[in-house]
């Protein structure tokens, strides 16, 4: 809101303008987020229809054209796909218009999934600009900047696309100039906030451009021009002309640049370069009409990225913990609210929520999601204002869709239906609701789960039971977080896209739930620890044994029973410490990491409680300063289930599952867990991009920073393995992650900085944060064949736990009416075999025609549809979950009915397969095909296509779209 009134609305508003003025000029604008906020509140009618215009006439011209320019090292596939779409189907329904070129010159490093998406959108070229410094200066000298890129390994050619690197100027003008001392090129000067300037003069306005000056602002122009083309194959070069916050006074910068232009093209031959304004469409087609061979890069990603030896932006990955984990916990909920009311609008059309107003609850968290994955959002690279600003907004989001799923269930089971059920449903996070209650458990996920939901109780003595009125196995126990009260699991067996109902009731004799008794040890000097004499105790379940040094209190192994398989496995918190004056070296910031030494162990004396029970075993470690301290500094949480007869517990049983608590930090200290491990791993870890597929990332040493530099980003998935055996972690949000040593993996968990950086000061960008942070971690060990099959279900099993929900028992009715009990609990589940993950299931509500031609005609004609949104559309995405050759059974094709998938929620009547964000007709959409040695003929490639009987074949790591409509009812 504050960039929109400093400077953000006057670039629309005097671009507009100025374009109108010279059909020569051209403008390029990227984020929908700041030109939705202009076109809703500042735009007039007149400015709208100009915008129409320009459009057509390819001189205004959108790229990327999502809400944001995400950021690509910690962010969601899902989420990245989820900010494209709601940009573009903005543009679609207003426009007409389908970006087909990227801009994604500032997030801090290129992922390898940016390209794949970018190519299932229907991009027909990709632009990136922060990579290394040193490999962009090879890359540059070697005119290797330009390439085709297959990002995936397995989808390789069909989704491979033209990537160019902007060389080492960036995509800013270069602003000396050797005849003066202000900035040259940026007539408008710099923007101030909070408000403009009243007079109009701004920072640092260039030197306006006079008959004196203006051959040498054309040498200079030209001079640079010529530098950067020897870097790039062909004669044309991309010469990006403005920065961040520039043209906010467009009619001071056009009447500069078009005298330039006019004076170097007036005088070609002596210059040997002519000019002309461009969008990045018409630069990229330039490219191509060339028809040059272009190497292939492969599936190898550009991070982490250094600025200088000192600079690895390998902070961010772990920077504002708690908003990394806030932005997951959106985005999980937005998953389940949208397939939630999909389902309710499909099955229940006669109900009585205003379909309407539950579109926009969900459209809050939508844009909230959207909005966070920008580059200076979920990285944690903004001001604490910002980061509050990102908060609220998806606290708003959450608590909107909280309330529409709420809803939906009181709408479902309400007491017209069957007698007086409830008195209200509530939600709440976890609530210390009063015993004799129910909860409401929606598995979002297209696979039937067996899992354990935590309740807070105010009581040990009770017992669980389901719709049914049988008895649910729980265990309840003492509470980690606070004295009065107790943690109640309960195991909850779920089909795909269902929900289950559980009655929380005091105990009457019946099945009581099972009580974790505490057995605590006492504190352990570790400085004294006999290494010699160990005293060892296990903890067990059906697939592991982890052994506990009672010496230390720490652990000691882990087993894999089904191999026998024992891995040595000690934990450690270990603290970086950092420089915070920048007289005295390099600096750690938001950004920025650059420790001073090796990681030093914060703990000096570790306590240990062991709360066993039937169902669980939960290890509390404290790790304190020392053996007098009174406060714990950091805590592990570690909880091993067992899973009775009758339950599928494969994937509970095959993990162990960590929370920490870690914090507040002291000053200038950034907090690790290295795990270490007798496995020969030559140092050799892997890492996931976006959680969409894996990187290889071999340890590198360096002159310079070599520890900040072998750190990666962990979206969702890290692991390091021997020849035999693989121990791999899984987050619920992003972290910095590096192998610093054989057998070693090390988690940054969180990060208090201060520094006397201007830049820095400027900006509020100090990252004092003193916050507690709570991550959890699950981790699997075992064989490669069986880490294979369980770490991608494992993987979106914590990204998308059950939601609960919260509700109060009226009366006395224990059992609830029969026809509920159908209705709700095996009603069609939606389920998709284990290999495939059914990545979105929602209603969008776009307006626009799925037909180009008569979108376009209705556009142009000005009859775009109004009035209520589209509910008979539904959005369905089915992405395969693994490479090829990953596994010998789970990387086949997959063959998916989508009429037997969908019968729960009604009879399909038709299926289209679009691309990726929804704009084009798979049928219709023909990308570039850029000449490679691989392939030297020009082609264009269309993928499989559903048959007419609603079966479709999922390839691996392919992402499929459709739009599905259903008979009315």
């Amino acid at each position: 809101q504050e960039s929109m009134h400093a400077y953000a609305a006057n670039v629309y508003t005097t671009v507009i303008e100025e374009l109108m003025k010279g059909k020569q000029r051209k403008f390029i604008a990227v984020e929908q987020e700041f030109f939705r906020l202009w076109w809703d509140m500042v735009a007039t009618d007149t400015q709208k229809q100009q915008v129409h215009q320009l459009l057509q006439e390819g001189r205004l011209e959108f790229v990327i054209g999502g809400q944001v320019m995400h950021d690509e090292a910690v962010t969601l596939i899902d989420d990245q796909i989820l900010q494209l779409t709601e940009g573009h189907g903005f543009l679609y329904e207003t426009f007409g218009f389908r970006p087909q070129f990227s801009w994604h010159v500032d997030p801090f490093g290129a992922s390898a999934t940016t390209p794949t998406l970018f190519a299932l959108a229907g991009f027909n070229a990709h632009l990136i600009s922060r990579i290394d410094y040193d490999l962009k200066a090879d890359m540059q000298k070697n005119k290797k900047l330009q390439f085709v890129w297959q990002g995936s390994p397995s989808l390789s050619e069909r989704q491979e696309i033209f990537t160019h690197v902007m060389d080492q100027y960036s995509y800013c003008t270069p602003s000396q100039l050797p005849f003066s001392n202000r900035s040259g090129f940026f007539w408008n000067g710099f923007a101030t906030f909070p408000d403009p300037p009243k007079d109009g003069v701004y920072p640092n306005m260039s030197l306006p451009v006079t008959d004196a000056n203006l051959h040498l602002y054309a040498q200079t122009m030209v001079a640079n021009i010529k530098e950067r083309a020897a870097w790039f194959r062909t004669g044309d070069v991309l010469w990006p002309w403005g920065c961040d916050k520039q043209f906010f006074n467009a009619s001071v910068q056009y009447s500069n640049m078009d005298l330039l232009v006019d004076y170097i093209n007036k005088h070609s031959g002596e210059f040997g370069v002519t000019v002309q304004y461009a969008t990045v469409s018409d630069y990229f087609q330039a490219v191509y009409s060339r028809n040059l061979t272009w190497e292939i890069r492969d599936s190898q990603d550009f991070l982490p990225y250094s600025t200088e030896p000192f600079q690895a932006w390998t902070g961010f990955y772990t920077s504002r913990s708690t908003l990394k984990g806030i932005a997951r916990r959106a985005s999980s909920l937005l998953y389940a609210g949208e397939s939630f009311f999909t389902q309710y609008v499909r099955k229940h059309p006669e109900g009585s929520i205003c379909k309407c107003k539950a579109l926009k609850q969900l459209q809050s968290l939508r844009w909230a999601v959207s909005e966070v994955q920008h580059h200076d959002g979920i990285t944690g690279t903004e001001s604490p204002k910002v980061t509050d600003m990102y908060m609220n907004n998806l606290m708003y989001g959450m608590l909107n869709v909280k309330k529409l799923m709420a809803s939906i269930i009181f709408d479902i089971n309400s007491a017209k239906k069957n007698g007086q059920v409830y008195s209200s449903v509530y939600t709440k996070d976890s609530g210390k609701p009063d015993v004799d209650q129910y909860v409401v458990v929606y598995n979002p996920l297209a696979w039937n789960i067996t899992t354990f939901v935590t309740v807070s109780v105010s009581s040990e003595a009770i017992s669980v039971y389901d719709e049914l009125g049988r008895s649910v196995p729980a265990q309840v126990q003492s509470s980690v977080e606070s004295q009065s009260t107790y943690d109640l699991y309960i195991l909850v067996a779920i089909s795909g896209l269902s929900y289950r109902k559980y009655s929380i009731k005091p105990l009457n004799g019946k099945q009581p739930a099972f009580i974790g008794r505490s057995i605590k040890y006492k504190r352990r000097d570790l400085t004294r620890a006999d290494q010699q004499s160990q005293q060892l105790f296990p903890v067990v379940n059906n697939c592991y044994q982890i052994v506990f040094d009672q010496n230390t209190n720490l652990m000691h192994s882990i087993t894999e029973r089904e191999t026998n398989q024992t891995v040595q496995f000690t934990q450690e918190f270990l603290e970086y410490h950092v420089n915070g004056d920048t007289m005295k070296g390099p600096i750690s910031d938001n950004y920025l990491f650059a420790p001073n030494a090796s990681a030093v162990p914060v703990s000096k004396a570790v306590e240990l409680e062991v709360m066993s029970g039937s169902l669980m075993t939960e290890i509390r470690q404290y790790f304190y300063s020392n053996v007098t301290s009174q406060d714990y500094i950091y805590a592990v949480y570690t909880r091993l289930y067992s899973v009775p007869e009758g339950y599928n517990g494969n994937l509970l049983c095959h993990r162990i599952e960590q929370e920490y608590s870690v914090g507040p930090l002291e000053l200038n200290r950034e907090a690790v867990l290295r795990a270490s491990t007798n496995l020969n791993t030559k140092q050799l870890l892997y890492t996931d991009n976006n959680g969409y597929q894996m990187q290889k990332r071999p340890f590198k040493a360096y002159v310079n920073n070599t520890v900040a530099r072998n750190y990666y980003p962990m979206v969702q998935t890290a692991y390091i393995e021997d020849d035999t055996t693989r121990l791999m972690l899984l987050a619920e949000r992003a972290h910095g992650v590096s192998s610093q040593g054989n057998g070693q993996v090390e988690v940054m968990l969180h990060r208090r900085l201060w520094n006397n950086l201007q830049w820095d000061l400027n900006n509020n960008l100090t990252l004092n944060d003193s916050s507690v942070v709570r991550p959890v971690i699950w981790l699997i060990l075992g064989t490669k064949a069986v880490t294979n099959t369980l770490y991608r279900t494992s993987g979106l099993a914590l990204e998308h736990r059950p939601v609960v929900m919260f509700g109060a028992l009226a009366g006395d009715k224990p059992k609830l009416p029969r026809q509920l009990q159908q209705n709700s609990v095996h009603d069609s589940p939606v389920t998709v075999p284990p290999n495939l993950h059914l990545q979105t299931l929602s209603i969008p509500g776009w307006k626009y025609s799925s037909n180009h031609a008569e979108q376009v005609h209705s556009i142009h004609m000005g009859k775009q549809k109004q009035g209520d949104a589209d509910f008979s559309r539904v959005l369905l995405r089915i992405r395969h979950l693994y490479e090829v050759g990953e596994d010998p059974v789970l990387s086949q094709p997959v063959m998916v009915d989508l009429q037997s998938l969908l019968k729960g929620l009604g009879s399909v009547a038709a299926v289209e397969e679009r691309s990726l964000t929804g704009t084009w007709d798979v049928n219709t959409l023909e990308r570039w095909k850029w000449k490679t040695a691989q392939y030297p003929g020009k082609r264009f490639f269309n993928s499989t296509k559903a048959s007419e009987d609603y079966k479709v074949t999922v390839h691996p790591k392919e992402i499929r779209t459709f739009f599905v409509y259903f008979q009315v009812q």
